[in-house]
């Protein structure tokens, strides 16, 4: 038989903590911005009381739900996790919860997922990179929810990116790697199909041969999914394709962390034999033996940045400018001269 008492209400838990409504909503949006104090009290009067939020009923009231949604393609590697660590303490200090889900890089995974967040009534959506269908963007542009793209920029986008080229942060990493004498050079990415990232870093590496008069084949270039099995079966058959190959770039520090183990094991040292390079900058890049030449990118400052603009929009501001963060190459043990 159902009680016939009425549920404990947010001014209930407000009275008996001696704090205000605003103090308890904080709380349990699980904002910083409150003394651990206060968290405490409000956390043991909400165990007393047995109050849970009416989320409904606060999204009914204020047109929002102080939820954002996060899509990323994978949770397996922590390629995403930092920008995601940054994004999630932005939105805490405003009140405002994240949900986060993983495509899989599946685009009509990550349409339902899309439909899914729009039907818990997200006050707006992070979305990672720019290639998927387009009945994705009809579908956010119709129910008028605020979206931003993520590690990607690209100046004639129509939507609003916050990332940075990847296209010349990979060639910037494929001049350095010519620069310091190597000429028999393959590549390792990612899945291209709806990976606009992927296509944009072996794009990098191609126009830096190019233009160095040492055109990569394209039996020079092997996909893989992110996982180190991925780029150990990689580097086995673009070594087996050409056993003299002096450096093979990675479109990620996962690809490079599983081809530098591969070489290891097929008696490759690296980089006397031959060098490895990744791209990211994630904690792995630096574990590995040898540590991971890559590219550094700004990931807890793009994590914040999204905060800030989707906010913004969800308050009715007008953001008209996507924000372009600069890479940089982290030099370490894995790429050596020639």
């Amino acid at each position: 038989m159902k009680s016939q008492n009425p549920p404990p209400t947010l001014e209930d838990v407000a009275r008996r903590a001696g704090v205000s409504t605003a103090t308890v909503s904080r709380c349990m949006n699980l904002s910083t911005s409150v003394r651990e104090e206060t968290r405490r009290r409000v956390a043991r009067v909400v165990d007393e009381l047995g109050y849970t939020p009416h989320f409904g009923g606060r999204a009914l009231a204020s047109n929002r739900t102080n939820t954002i949604g996060a899509i990323i393609p994978t949770m397996e590697n922590a390629i995403f996790a930092r920008g995601l660590q940054a994004l999630q303490e932005a939105l805490a200090e405003a009140g405002v919860m994240l949900l986060v889900a993983s495509s899989g890089y599946d685009p009509e995974r990550e349409l339902e997922q899309v439909r899914a967040l729009l039907g818990r009534g997200v006050d707006g959506i992070m979305l990672i990179g720019e290639a998927r269908p387009q009945a994705t963007y009809d579908l956010l542009q119709s129910r008028g929810i605020p979206f931003v793209l993520a590690w990607n920029y690209r100046a004639d986008s129509p939507h609003i990116c916050v990332g940075f080229d990847n296209r010349a942060s990979m060639r910037m990493l494929a001049d350095h790697v010519i620069a310091v004498g190597h000429r028999r050079i393959a590549m390792i990415a990612g899945i291209t199909d709806w990976n606009d990232r992927a296509v944009d870093r072996r794009d990098g590496v191609i126009d830096a041969m190019q233009a160095a008069g040492l055109p990569l084949a394209p039996d020079m270039i092997a996909e893989a999914d992110y996982s180190p099995d991925g780029g150990a079966t990689a580097f086995a058959t673009l070594i087996a394709r050409d056993p003299n190959l002096t450096a093979i770039i990675c479109g990620n520090d996962v690809l490079a962390a599983g081809a530098q183990r591969q070489a290891r094991q097929l008696g490759f040292a690296t980089p006397g034999d031959v060098s490895i390079t990744g791209f990211d900058d994630i904690e792995l890049a630096s574990l590995v033996e040898p540590p991971l030449t890559t590219v550094h990118v700004p990931h807890r400052r793009m994590g914040q940045a999204v905060a800030e603009i989707l906010l913004a929009m969800r308050d009715g501001e007008t953001v008209g400018k996507s924000v372009k963060f600069e890479a940089e190459i982290a030099e370490r043990g894995s790429l050596g001269p020639r």
